[in-house]
């Protein structure tokens, strides 16, 4: 490093993009577009680190709030800020402003981005090294047109994918379970099947429900009832066959201290826009190697720069074991940013080698990739 890497510049850009299909949860649904927002930052000497945060108004936030948050709040930090001071600034970050973790997560992504190109390491190598070079990818079937999805994993399958989760409490129960009867009918057990309630749940007449779906045998169910009604999680987690993975009932190390504490969940969803960090996410990992709760890569909606980074992180955390949801710049999004995006290969996310995040922005990939909502 020829000299500190001193942050001289940084622009902003909340983008939109259409989406392939209509996504139906729990919490919420999603159709025609969505909006994210882009991070480049530059050194002195002219390294480029590229960062995302990409919060969703039913989940963390708005897209407008957290580059309101990045242009306003963050920006008076980060300009003249030493990448390799990261704890420090992240520190600086909190102190500042509370929550925006999306924004937070799309500054450290790219400092990590320049540290790695800096010194010729990958983000993953700056996190203690890999554990695994590939990571099982799991796609969502959660479009309202299930016979839509029933083709795509058809294909899908053919193609040697073989995690799907499947979100579930959208439509009616006895669908529910029709859905499930015909993919475990189609592909039997050479799926691996997941359902993702979203909330969907509440608590009264759940296990009822929970206890059909079980007959299914799916590797977990993901956050049957909302986040807050930790008692009934911890109720499933003990009487279901099947494991209960929390995902809006652990944000963050401290939500994730209370899900042990009340024995709530047998694993969790680690989500970047959740925790607001990669250094975060592997502090909460510890906590759960310590209690034996494996981790699941988690998404919101991200583009190619934000999973990336999710990819480096799974590839250095051993504990996240369960495979990644990083299925959005291959299947949903109609473009993306990069120039080139992160392979699939036989159902599995190949974690980039190259220094940094391992991708390539070009001002011409970002001008075509996505439509320019607004820019600072």
């Amino acid at each position: 490093m020829s000299q500190a890497p001193i942050i001289d510049r940084m622009r902003v850009f909340l983008v939109e993009s259409p989406i392939r299909m209509a996504r139906a949860q729990g919490v919420g649904a999603v159709k025609g577009s969505v909006r994210r927002v882009l991070l480049e930052l530059t050194t002195r000497d002219g390294i480029i680190g590229w960062g995302e945060a990409a919060p969703w108004e039913v989940f963390t936030g708005t897209p407008e709030g957290a580059f309101a948050a990045l242009d306003r709040y963050l920006r008076p930090l980060i300009l003249g800020a030493d990448a390799r001071r990261l704890r420090s600034l992240t520190a600086a970050m909190d102190r500042t402003l509370v929550s925006h973790p999306e924004s937070k997560v799309a500054v450290e992504m790219a400092l990590l981005d320049i540290l790695g190109k800096s010194t010729g390491l990958s983000v993953a190598d700056l996190l203690g090294g890999r554990v695994r070079d590939t990571i099982p990818l799991s796609f969502s079937i959660a479009d309202p047109d299930f016979a839509a999805d029933l083709e795509r994993m058809h294909a899908m399958v053919a193609a040697g994918q073989r995690l799907f989760k499947v979100k579930t409490g959208v439509k009616p129960h006895a669908e529910d379970m029709a859905h499930l009867e015909a993919i475990r009918g189609a592909f039997g057990d050479t799926v691996d099947l997941r359902l993702d309630y979203n909330q969907a749940l509440e608590p009264f007449g759940a296990m009822t429900i929970l206890r059909d779906v079980d007959r299914f045998r799916p590797t977990f169910i993901e956050q049957p009832v909302p986040r807050r009604h930790l008692d009934a999680m911890a109720g499933f987690a003990h009487a279901l066959d099947t494991p209960i993975l929390a995902d809006e009932s652990c944000f963050d190390a401290t939500d994730l201290l209370e899900v042990v504490r009340r024995q709530a969940a047998d694993a969790i969803s680690v989500k970047l826009m959740k925790c607001g960090g990669l250094l975060k996410a592997q502090a909460m990992m510890a906590i759960a190697d310590t209690a034996g709760l494996p981790g699941y890569g988690g998404t919101l909606w991200e583009g190619g720069i934000a999973l990336a980074a999710g990819t480096q992180l799974i590839a250095a955390t051993p504990g996240i074991s369960l495979g990644c949801e990083f299925y959005m710049p291959h299947h949903v999004l109609t473009e993306d940013v990069l120039e080139e995006r992160i392979p699939n290969r036989n159902g599995a996310v190949v974690v980039p080698d190259a220094p940094g995040l391992g991708i390539r922005v070009t001002e011409a990939s970002l001008r075509a990739g996505a439509k320019h909502v607004a820019e600072a």
